[in-house]
């Protein structure tokens, strides 16, 4: 076998591969004495196929087997003597003459064939005790809490149907049409209830439905916010033909001992407790994401690395099938976003460059400090998967058993938050107090973490 490379610039490696057909026809020959034992055929005593018959029969496909076999080998042992580490996966051209290949599966010619792959950089880490970060802190008040006990007690009250008009606070049963430009529009149509000031339909929308009785019809107009979820509705103007089905008057509930039962919870003490406690973890998680988020952009700025540019076109991939996806979805268009598509490439490409960045720097920090993830960490993030999909565990493990790429979705942010708690130690860290809307507001460009 011989192994000659004809491109080592920068990080592409392309190697030229020629396996002998002697070889070949070695490999085929031990296959095939494997076969002898295996297989039963008519006419033949168990162990007594003559090799010769086994060729015709199964030369072709075991042959083929073979090739598969070596390609992965000779990528495996041109790494090991190189002391290299592919980035993705090598990527092969065989020949493309369907004789040459015939010749080669009849084992009648050399194997020549080209292998292209890329390596990983070599990752100089930074001095981490040097870095500085910021973990903004929110402690839960009494004011959040009494909050959140009101809001509850709110959802909890009963309503009664009335007769009369509807007021603020009633519960409205309709069922309406939304047109826009005079023409009925997807999703606009519909039945519901809403509660009058609760805010829960596009605003000025249920305040113009006080004053309404059961069995009324009335035509409102309201616009449909500029950040609209569905973009080809955002900012537009559209009028509802509503018909009142029922008004129902909420009673008020108390906050006590009784509330906090209906709840599930034994006392109004420990309902509270419930929620600070709920507000407290709210609180901890968003801020370790911003502290994360900003050890991350030091990791970024303090590794300048060759990046692999398969992995770069790779990791792009994801990010814009996920863009166009959603823009797809609400029928949204890069306009509609105050960009153009070539500009918001250039944005992810950039985006896609800092993942890959990162993740390369991580990955070195997690080898040299035998950062590992266990099976029992993984088993307990699977147990996490199927919490959320009852009724469907065991096809949820067949699939991961079955693929090895959604085990390592599940290993890769157990592995990533392991290396942020070992950098952690070693930053220095300073605690900030911030407003709940600074710590619950998104930076601008969340997704490049």
């Amino acid at each position: 076998m011989q192994v000659t490379a004809t491109n080592t610039e920068g990080l592409k490696r392309e190697f030229e591969v020629v396996v002998p057909a002697a070889e070949l026809d070695s490999r085929l020959v031990e296959r095939l004495n494997a076969l002898q034992g295996e297989v039963r055929i008519k006419g033949f005593r168990p162990g007594k196929v003559p090799l010769t018959h086994l060729r015709r029969m199964f030369g072709r496909t075991a042959m083929a087997e073979i090739v598969q076999s070596l390609l992965s080998e000779v990528a495996r042992q041109t790494l090991n003597e190189r002391g290299e580490k592919a980035a993705m996966a090598p990527a092969y051209k065989l020949p493309e003459d369907e004789e040459e290949t015939d010749k080669v599966l009849a084992g009648g010619a050399d194997l020549a064939y080209t292998m292209v792959y890329e390596v990983l950089p070599k990752v100089e880490l930074a001095d981490f005790k040097t870095i500085s970060v910021e973990r903004p802190v929110v402690e839960a008040s009494d004011a959040e809490l009494e909050a959140q006990l009101k809001a509850l007690a709110k959802n909890a009250r009963p309503f009664t149907t009335k007769d009369g008009k509807a007021e603020a606070g009633d519960r409205v049963t309709i069922s309406y049409v939304g047109k826009i430009d005079g023409e009925p529009f997807e999703g606009g149509s519909n039945n519901a209830d809403l509660t009058i000031g609760d805010g829960e339909f596009i605003p000025g929308f249920d305040e113009q439905l006080v004053g309404l009785e059961a069995g009324e019809e009335k035509t409102i107009e309201a616009t449909f916010p500029d950040d609209y979820q569905v973009a080809k509705l955002a900012g537009k103007t559209a009028t509802f033909d509503v018909a009142v089905k029922a008004v129902a008057a909420g009673e008020e509930v108390a906050i006590d001992d009784q509330l906090a039962q209906r709840l599930g919870v034994e006392s109004l003490e420990a309902l509270r407790g419930t929620i600070r406690s709920h507000l407290e973890s709210q609180y901890a998680q968003a801020s370790r994401q911003k502290l994360k988020r900003r050890l991350l952009d030091h990791l970024d700025e303090m590794h300048r690395l060759e990046l692999p540019p398969g992995m770069v076109e790779q990791e792009f991939e994801t990010i814009w099938r996920q863009i166009t996806g959603e823009l797809a979805n609400t029928g949204g268009t890069f306009a509609d976003e105050g960009t153009t598509e070539e500009a918001a490439r250039g944005e992810y490409r950039a985006i896609a460059e800092r993942r890959v960045r990162v993740g390369l720097v991580m990955s070195e920090i997690g080898e040299r400090n035998n950062i590992t993830v266990t099976e029992e960490e993984i088993q307990r993030a699977l147990a996490a998967q199927m919490r959320q999909f009852p009724g469907q565990e065991q096809s949820l493990i067949e699939y991961y058993k079955s693929n090895p790429e959604a085990v390592a979705s599940l290993r890769a942010p157990i592995f990533e938050e392991k290396v942020v708690d070992y950098l952690l130690e070693l930053v220095k860290v300073t605690d900030k107090q911030v407003s709940r809307e600074a710590l619950m507001r998104e930076d601008d460009d969340e997704q490049t973490g």
